[in-house]
């Protein structure tokens, strides 16, 4: 049986992932071997482990036994580990869902729904290194794939409404206790236009908390997501054209993917609002019918009040494996100018889920070449 090393299990991405695990019974097909970068030497308390002692994530040599490593720990995490481990002659498949990876030329972007045959010859052309997209970009290929499948699509405007959960835990943590101290301001007033003065008044304080958020995200948003990048964009911006034309393998003729990022208060699932350019004029039902099919996880919601208030929201999908999209319509540009709106799960599709199907993909390729 093969070794699986895990590593970041104990934080939000792994612990869904682990969760999935259990879902599916995925730890049926492996040894797992849980590493960590503070508990080594503890015994491990997941039920898949069995009661087995906790492997320290920086010993090369403990890493360099198994067959599969899988990272969630992060990007420094990667930045300090693989190269250590490539060098010490570590010939093993690294799994990772950190970005520091994605674009190296030797790595495959993961999201089989899109590129299950790209994984696949990956792997027989003696690939090892498969990670995980970035998630607003794995959740948009999802929500689109029909029309990406029928070639449909001359450019895509993404206006992402990004949760909270994509900043990681503290980010999470930190906007919850500003909920609180929101709430709390706001029950000291008796009208609305009070309760909002003294909202408004809190939010500038000094000390309201967002040493995490950096600015206050509660009763708020933030136009702005990860560093400085090129043209007036943001990293975050930037990852949409770039990962997902590699996802695509278009890098030759890449489909222009652009927008703007927000970080808003949800907790946990990331929504994006969709201009569409098409290549030619397209009838909604045959929109909707090349949406509907393209694979097991979108979920079309019509374009109705009620049906859209019901099920196309973080609150409707999360905790699932549905894309949902819907509002879909034409533009007063014309027929071939398409408006949508989609939500997911920005730590199930879009981060655990990947990682989870790329790991049964190489079992089952290493397994079929030892038969």
């Amino acid at each position: 049986m093969l070794k699986v090393g895990l590593i970041g299990w104990r934080g939000m991405v792994g612990s869904v992932l682990c969760g999935r695990f259990d879902e599916e019974n995925d730890w049926a097909g492996f040894q797992p071997f849980f590493f960590s970068t503070s508990k080594a030497g503890e015994s491990c308390p997941l039920a898949a482990a069995r009661g087995a002692s906790i492997l320290d994530a920086k010993n090369i040599n403990e890493l360099s036994k198994m067959d599969i490593l899988l990272s969630t720990q992060g990007g420094s995490y990667t930045e300090e580990i693989y190269p250590k481990l490539r060098a010490a002659g570590w010939t093993g498949y690294w799994i990772d869902a950190a970005s520091t990876l994605r674009m190296k030329e030797e790595s495959t972007i993961v999201l089989d729904p899109i590129n299950g045959a790209a994984i696949k010859e990956a792997l027989k052309a003696g690939g090892r290194d498969f990670i995980g997209g970035n998630c607003t970009v794995s959740l948009l290929l999802l929500a689109i794939h029909g029309l990406l499948k029928a070639d449909l699509i001359e450019w895509v405007s993404s206006m992402t409404y990004q949760a909270a959960s994509g900043g990681g835990a503290a980010f999470m943590s930190e906007l919850l206790k500003q909920y609180q101290l929101v709430g709390e301001k706001g029950a000291q007033a008796d009208t609305a236009l009070s309760q909002e003065i003294l909202v408004r008044d809190e939010l500038r304080s000094p000390s309201f908390p967002c040493s995490v958020t950096k600015v206050p995200l509660a009763a708020s948003l933030i136009p702005w997501i990860d560093v400085p990048w090129q043209d007036g964009r943001t990293k975050e911006e930037w990852k949409a054209m770039a990962e997902g034309n590699k996802i695509l393998d278009r890098t030759a003729n890449p489909l222009p993917i652009d927008g703007l990022c927000v970080r808003v208060g949800s907790l946990r699932c990331h929504s994006q609002g969709l201009t569409i350019k098409l290549r030619r004029p397209a009838e909604l039902n045959e929109l909707e019918e090349l949406i509907k099919n393209a694979n097991s996880w979108v979920r079309y919601i019509p374009n109705e009040a009620e049906a859209t208030r019901a099920a196309l929201t973080p609150a409707a999908v999360s905790g699932t494996l549905d894309i949902a999209i819907g509002r879909l319509h034409h533009l007063a540009m014309g027929k071939d100018y398409i408006g949508a709106f989609t939500v997911g799960d920005q730590l199930l599709w879009g981060a655990a889920e990947p990682l989870r199907r790329v790991l049964n993909i190489i079992i089952s390729q290493l397994e079929s070449e030892q038969c």
